[in-house]
């Protein structure tokens, strides 16, 4: 893996870890869902396929109070391989969030585009360290 790569997973994990970490400190706590999408894509279909995620993250995140982030992004040498950070409040917020119209109308129209999909489910390693991101953001 390149340095470059390597740096960009670095960073993504560490946002990861870090809503894990405000998340779990409150006193209405419950386990979140990150996961991290891995999707390689039929390149004859990039172009439509990537419009459509970016519809339908950005309508999840801003019609889903229990959906915390869905930051796609792609390698810069295979802009084929899509990656997706997810991070849901709660296992009821990610089960909600597959009922909706938006996702439903992504998972239909995105099928025949996708090579190969694969769901690795996260969890933070240091959640008390990762505050600190969040002080650093808001500044």
């Amino acid at each position: 893996m390149q340095l470059r790569q390597m740096k960009s997973h670095f960073a993504i994990l560490t946002f990861m870890f870090a809503l894990c970490a405000c998340a779990h400190t409150s006193k209405l706590y419950q386990p979140m869902v990150v996961r991290i999408a891995e999707i390689s894509i039929d390149s004859t279909y990039l172009n439509q396929y990537t419009s459509i995620l970016k519809e339908n993250a950005a309508a999840s995140v801003r019609l889903e109070p229990g959906v915390i982030a869905i930051y796609p992004m792609f390698q810069k040498e295979k802009p084929w391989e899509i990656r997706i950070l997810e991070i849901y409040a709660s296992k009821q917020a990610y089960e909600a969030h597959l009922q909706t119209p938006h996702f439903k109308n992504y998972k239909t129209s995105t099928l025949h585009m996708v090579k190969s999909l694969r769901l690795v489910d996260m969890e933070a390693i240091d959640r008390a360290t990762m505050r600190q991101i969040f002080r650093k953001i808001g500044r």
